[in-house]
């Protein structure tokens, strides 16, 4: 039977995309809720980000294969968003009026946010210690 992914570093990584969870759904609330209309584009991306950090968060604590495909899914998402919001916010700052969990490849949050989806990733790909110990062939997400 493959480790569960929520295990170790995994467990680190469950512990901040919660936390990335909250903080993201709280901020992206308040904004859309009390300023929308100023940037609207940076808060609906910031509300994205909360939601893929939820069901990253839930993938990783569910540890089984569905479970990591739902995690890989939303981290390889993640960086997509996080490399193309970044560089985006950084070539054309007026296009963001107010800041995205993602702007300037997270660096509100330092940095967090573009080296968490590697993280996830890598993790994700390491080979699974079988019951026995053994790393078994057939065990990385592909």
């Amino acid at each position: 039977m493959p480790r569960p992914v929520n295990t170790g570093l995994g467990r680190v990584l469950v512990f901040v995309y919660g936390l990335f969870a909250v903080a993201a759904t709280c901020r992206a609330g308040v904004q859309i809720i009390m300023k929308f209309g100023e940037a609207p584009v940076s808060y609906l991306l910031s509300a994205l980000a909360a939601v893929l950090y939820i069901v990253a968060t839930v993938g990783l604590v569910r540890g089984d294969a569905g479970g990591r495909r739902l995690a890989q899914a939303c981290f390889t998402v993640e960086l997509i968003g996080v490399l193309a919001v970044g560089t985006l916010s950084v070539l054309q700052p007026q296009d963001f009026p107010d800041a995205t969990v993602w702007s300037g490849f997270g660096e509100g949050y330092g940095y967090l946010p573009l080296v968490l989806p590697v993280l996830g990733l890598i993790w994700l790909r390491r080979p699974q210690q079988a019951a026995t110990g053994a790393v078994t062939e057939d065990s990385t997400v592909r």
